[in-house]
């Protein structure tokens, strides 16, 4: 296993002990959650059940369908002939008969994967199993139960913050985060795929280190020609996981992907008020709950950007997968089977790449903070942007505001050879020096950082970076 380390550690400590545990794992669609537990407890599953996904079936998220699968699980984990659970309290009754028969003192791991999709409208499921967990389970010393889903504000909300029966049971949590740039490039080794550095961070842009993704790479073929295959071929395998992604993850895709295709607009996202002077969404609950749900699936982020009131909050698309997705497959006759081969020197490709590259940085700033030695000093990451006014606009890719009273204004470019500062750019980076300086309060020192992907060219003009963090840096 790639990249689990700490994860799988935690499991296993857990799974030796002498009390009942109640584990909640979740993270994003194809993250891997489902492999971590299978693969931690290989041959120690004493039952194992996944709910039916909404996206596949004659009659997607139906309660009885639901049900008769659990009976059938139940069946394949040793239960004897029986009638089929009329509801949840039933079926988890059978289970703990069968736990019970099957008990010998040793430890019982009971896996239920893709939990919320059990939880169909009326069935009762939650209250099946609060009852399931209190009345039964948590007096059991050796009873583990975990439970997994990719629908993660529901884990959060009918689990982890519960308020009512559930208040407080979960043991553990465990969010699952996409691999980083280390990791995938162990993945690309452990299956003998032969890429560099610079195209393991390009399908980072793209893919945005899911182990799932990474894992239809085929070695033979090269970068442009192994996504093209997953994307841009006409049966290609990833074609149409950006609408199996939605509906297997949200009540209301259509809502969900007309929110997320809208804040795909600008890359600095929007205030909650010009999302809804958008004419597209109503204040209210259900815009509240639909941006709750993308951030804790980690599809947005809610931010500040530096120097605005704590009410100037703004909601920007962090996804990749999405992102490329939107920008590169949204309109299907703009594209052939070989289209990101084609593309790979246009100004179309050119202009995602500085964007994409942006994002690969804010999900590794611990290795840029490594790299410039502040690993132990506290940070806020944001960006900065200064509407045009009298002295011009200008705006910084990534700020670190230390506590040591330093800010690190980071400079992100990505290019295919080491950057060349010139005399255009070196007067720009100073008039936006100028600028920042006068947004930060005086006690704060403010250091121009170049983040590149092969570093810097050393000229008359490069002393304007005082420390420079290259793509290698981020595989750290």
């Amino acid at each position: 296993m790639i990249g689990r380390e700490k994860e799988q550690k935690e499991l296993l400590r857990r799974y030796r002990g002498d009390q009942a545990e109640f584990i909640a794992v979740y993270g994003r669609r194809r993250v891997g959650k489902t492999f971590l537990i299978d693969e931690t407890f290989r041959d120690k599953i004493t039952f194992r059940h996944a709910g039916l996904s909404p996206v596949e079936g004659k009659k997607p998220g139906q309660t009885r369908d639901q049900l008769e699968q659990f009976y059938y699980s139940l069946l394949r984990y040793g239960m004897k002939k029986s009638h089929r659970p009329a509801t949840w309290l039933e079926a988890f009754f059978m289970l703990e008969t069968l736990l019970q028969e099957k008990d010998d003192g040793s430890r019982q791991v009971v896996f239920l994967d893709e939990l919320p999709w059990l939880d169909t409208p009326r069935s009762g499921f939650i209250t099946a199993l609060e009852g399931f967990w209190n009345n039964w389970c948590c007096n059991r010393h050796n009873l583990m139960l975990i439970v997994c889903g990719s629908a993660s504000s529901w884990i959060l909300d009918k689990l982890i913050n519960n308020h009512g029966g559930l208040y407080g049971r979960i043991t553990h949590e465990i969010k699952l985060a996409p691999l980083k740039l280390r990791e995938c490039e162990a993945l690309f080794r452990e299956k003998d795929i032969q890429l560099s550095r610079y195209d393991i961070t390009q399908s980072y842009m793209i893919l945005g280190g899911i182990p799932y993704y990474l894992g239809y790479f085929e070695p033979e073929l090269s970068l442009a020609q192994n996504i093209d295959r997953l994307f841009f071929e006409k049966q290609a395998k990833l074609k149409d996981e950006y609408t199996r992604l939605f509906t297997s993850v949200f009540d209301s895709p259509k809502y969900m992907k007309r929110l997320v295709e809208w804040l795909a607009g600008r890359n600095k996202g929007y205030t909650r008020k010009e999302i809804v002077g958008s004419g597209l969404f109503s204040e209210g609950s259900k815009l509240t709950d639909a941006l709750w749900a993308l951030i804790a699936g980690d599809f947005i982020v809610r931010y500040v950007p530096f120097g605005a009131s704590g009410h100037d909050v703004h909601y920007k698309l962090i996804d990749p997968f999405c992102i490329f997705w939107l920008r590169f497959l949204s309109v299907p006759k703009d594209t052939s089977s070989n289209f990101w081969q084609s593309i790979q020197e246009s100004p179309r490709a050119n202009a995602w790449n500085g964007l994409a590259f942006e994002l690969v940085c804010f999900n590794h700033v611990d290795q840029i903070k490594a790299k410039l030695g502040i690993s132990g000093i506290r940070t806020n990451e944001s960006a900065w942007t200064l509407s045009s006014g009298e002295n011009g606009g200008g705006q910084v890719d990534l700020l670190l505001d230390r506590a040591d009273n330093v800010i690190n204004a980071c400079e992100i470019k990505f290019s295919a050879k080491p950057y060349a500062v010139n005399k255009e750019y070196y007067h720009l980076l100073l008039h936006r020096h100028e600028l920042l300086r006068d947004s930060v309060p005086r006690r704060k020192t403010v250091l121009n950082t170049l983040i590149s992907t092969f570093g810097l060219v050393y000229n008359e003009y490069s002393g304007i970076f005082s420390g420079v963090v290259t793509m290698d840096d981020l595989f750290a």
